[in-house]
């Protein structure tokens, strides 16, 4: 198995009058620092959609609804499988930890928890010892995100809270209404911070192909899997993903190193109100230069950056970092998935 480089990614997107991600014990409302107001996207919602969208590309992965339900972990494990049913079907494998790898690729990105329920059926416990003895408790994952918060405070729209809708009750032409119950926000734009660990990687069979997947995965699951009522108004803005050389050194925290430009409107509303000051971010790039061997990227021409001497599209960005010095590979998400494909 060949050997990877370690990885970091800055992925940034934007959401507006939308509600990226509600928090079910909060009444779904969005959510929310409550001392600093920022927008909170955590990673499981992330991985959600990285999930979906593998899932739409014909990968199969082990975390997902099957028959529109959540299943239990041995059900899961059947269906990744393909539809093993006991303890005999396990001995058609040469090796059941590689098969289930291979077919579930969210675990070779995300990792797994592989405890499975005891049962009062003969078989089915039988088939759950045979799982524990030919599978670890879990696998970590050699990518993971850190939850996002947003570059700017965000603001609730109760213009929405209250919504209602209208129907016929096709009696007599009556009308009835129920409350849509809509929970959004007005705007917000989220950088996420991640890491592709070249240690785990050998621990889940992580290949080249599976990191370059992402490279693509990231910004088409933003705009393919958005597309529900709530949660449609969000859009892919930055995707940069930093390839080292070998070793294990990373910059870290590439989040941390994206701010409000003061250029920016003060209250947000959309992307034409944002100026991000990405100056730290390529100071970081310029300092830690002798260490990285390729920069991945792909901006959105309505993105503003200031970085540092003017400000640029966010398309333009890749190629500001060539001019720079950089080796830059800059993505065309159309074109290298259906190569991928």
């Amino acid at each position: 198995m060949t050997t990877l480089n370690r990885s970091e990614i800055l992925f940034t997107y934007d959401a507006q009058d939308c509600n990226p991600n509600g928090n079910p014990i909060g009444d779904n409302r969005p959510r929310r620092d409550p001392d600093t107001k920022q927008g909170i996207i955590t990673d499981v919602r992330l991985k959600r959609y990285l999930r979906d969208q593998l899932l739409d590309d014909g990968y199969d992965v082990y975390v997902k609804k099957t028959e529109g339900q959540s299943q239990t972990r041995t059900k899961l494990i059947k269906d990744v499988l393909g539809g093993v049913k006991d303890a005999d079907d396990l001995d058609d494998f040469e090796d059941v930890g590689t098969e289930f790898l291979d077919a579930a690729t969210d675990v070779r990105y995300f990792g797994a928890t592989l405890s499975f329920e005891s049962s009062d059926d003969e078989t089915d416990e039988a088939f759950r010892s045979a799982l524990n003895s030919a599978l670890p408790n879990h696998y970590q994952g050699p990518v993971q995100f850190l939850p996002a918060k947003s570059l700017n405070q965000v603001e609730e729209n109760e213009e929405y809270d209250s919504l209602t809708s209208v129907i016929s009750t096709g009696e007599e032409n009556r009308q009835g209404g129920f409350d849509l119950d809509d929970k959004r926000i007005k705007y917000g734009i989220f950088p996420f911070w991640g890491l592709i660990d070249n240690n785990c990687a050998k621990s889940t069979n992580l290949t080249q192909a599976d990191v370059e997947r992402l490279d693509t995965l990231c910004w088409r699951a933003l705009k393919n899997q958005t597309t529900s009522r709530s949660k449609l108004g969000q859009a892919p803005r930055l995707y940069l993903r930093v390839e080292y050389e070998g070793g294990n050194y990373h910059i870290g925290g590439l989040h941390n190193l994206l701010e409000l430009s003061p250029e920016s409107a003060e209250s947000l509303r959309s992307i034409n109100d944002v100026v991000i000051d990405a100056s730290a971010l390529v100071d970081a790039l310029d300092h830690a230069a002798e260490r990285i061997k390729t920069l991945h990227i792909v901006g959105d021409g309505r993105l503003e950056l200031d970085v540092g001497d003017k400000t640029i599209r966010g398309d333009e960005f890749g190629a500001y970092l060539a001019n720079a010095g950089h080796s830059v590979h800059e993505i065309d998400v159309l074109e290298e998935r259906e190569l991928a494909a």
